[in-house]
């Protein structure tokens, strides 16, 4: 179920200008503090020959830079992904040019170089990210080569063995690409299930809407009954009254009308009542009725049925009538019907312990590679037409809103196929069963028994 283009999320390469300048200036100048408490501890604590001069100007470039970022810019600046690249890029060549003047891959906060690709990964795509790990992988490679060389105060020169600083240099290129990778599929995990999840709270946020609307709307067909009755009655008898005087008759019959025409407007529109603490309950077959009632006329024939299981009470249970329960259902049997061929069965099943809510559909079923990843969000589309159901054209958003709904109403939720068959009226489709626990569902015997009080306004 495509969902994403009504609700307007952002897709993965329309982020952009979402880093902050202030954030990376910041972290420049933890960059460089580091770097002058390091060049501070080898210059005076180790006594290392280490180029004073030089090692300021590169520190210092960095300063500068981050005055002009923070003088320049106004604090709430964010960055496009090409500013944000070009920033890190200056500090991967900044700590590359200070390597350089302490001994290149002899030094150990060599290992430092992967800090900007890391953050590449995590904020920006993946071209930014490529050029970045590139040009990090290239200057590493220089500064095997290329480098001032550290001297100790007796005059020797502190470097490793060569095939340490090749097996340095290898596990530098290969920690780029790694954790660039690990990051950004990370990163790109946590930014889909964002997404889902504020596609599920606009989600449950509408259905709640339209629960308030409708009590609002019969609140005031309730409160409106009475005047649109006097009014009826009272032009009726002026009608009957005015039986010779032709013009006034039809104004007679005309608010009339009009009434009539009120109150089927007011009856069509809502059902409910103000925020009636009697509709925050109802019995569990009413519920799934609500739920299925939108794809009860798309040319697919939904079966409801009870089924109390053995030794259960054989009263229907009073569930808590939640949007939530009612849009992760809906979206359920919304996809059984769309993928059915002409039967959707839908049965509630309880017992003393839990009630339970399993759909099924006569369709094709779930593709089994799929069936441990139903229920993520934004699944990506197979590349074989068997992988995924027919018709399926969507990112699993749907599926994750109704999973995500429901659980958070307590339930957990099943995914399976049916058995094959030839029958031909069978459940051989999906079948997805929703459990709650009674204490989880079920209205509490306060709710159930007893004077409700008095109403509440919106």
């Amino acid at each position: 179920m495509a969902q994403t283009q009504s609700i307007g999320l952002l897709r993965p390469g329309e982020r952009n200008q979402w880093v902050r300048l202030r954030t990376l200036t910041w972290l420049r100048w933890v960059a460089i503090s580091g770097q002058i408490l390091a060049i501070a501890v080898a210059s005076v604590g180790l006594g290392l020959d280490v180029p004073l001069g030089l090692c300021s100007i590169v520190i210092g470039a960095a300063i500068v830079a981050n005055l002009l970022s923070i003088f320049v810019y106004p604090e709430n600046k964010r960055l496009s992904e090409t500013e944000a690249m070009l920033f890190l890029l200056f500090d991967a060549a900044q700590l590359a040019a200070l390597l350089a003047l302490t001994g290149g891959l002899n030094n150990p906060f060599c290992l430092l170089v992967l800090t900007p690709v890391t953050i590449s990964a995590t904020a920006l795509s993946l071209m930014p990210t490529a050029v970045l790990g590139l040009f990090t992988a290239l200057v590493t490679t220089i500064l095997g080569f290329y480098h001032i060389p550290l001297i100790d105060a007796s005059g020797a020169v502190l470097q490793l063995p060569e095939i340490f600083r090749f097996g340095f240099w290898i596990a530098v290129i290969i920690g780029i690409g790694f954790l660039a990778f690990y990051a950004s599929r990370v990163m790109a995990e946590i930014n889909s299930m964002s997404d889902a999840l504020l596609a599920t709270q606009l989600a449950l946020a509408r259905e709640q809407k339209l629960t308030d609307l409708g009590g609002v709307v019969a609140a005031a067909a309730h409160e409106l009954g009475t005047p649109l009755a006097t009014i009826k009655l009272t032009s009726s008898e002026l009608l009957e009254e005015l039986e010779d005087f032709p013009e006034l008759a039809e104004d007679a019959r005309l608010i009339r009308e009009q009434a009539d025409r009120c109150r089927d407007i007011l009856r069509s529109m809502g059902r409910a009542g103000k925020d009636d603490k009697k509709l925050h309950t109802a019995p569990l077959a009413n519920v799934i009725e609500e739920a299925a009632e939108p794809h009860a006329n798309r040319g697919k024939t939904i079966h409801l049925g009870l089924k109390p299981e053995a030794n259960a009470p054989t009263e229907e249970p009073l569930i808590m009538r939640r949007p939530e329960v009612i849009h992760g259902l809906r979206n359920l049997v919304q996809n059984a019907v769309d993928f059915s061929q002409e039967h959707v069965w839908v049965d509630a099943f309880w017992n003393e312990r839990t009630v339970r809510i399993r759909i099924a559909d006569d369709g094709q079923g779930y593709a089994q590679n799929v069936l441990n990843r139903i229920g993520d969000p934004f699944m990506r589309r197979r590349r074989a037409e068997s992988d995924r159901r027919p018709g399926y054209e969507g990112m699993g958003l749907g599926l994750f809103i109704a999973k995500t709904l429901l659980e958070r109403s307590g339930a957990t939720l099943s995914f399976a196929n049916g058995p094959k068959t030839q029958a031909p009226i069978a459940r051989r489709g999906a079948i997805v069963e929703v459990e709650w626990p009674r204490a989880r569902i079920c209205a509490p015997s306060s709710e159930s028994e007893g004077p409700l009080g008095e109403n509440q306004p919106f």
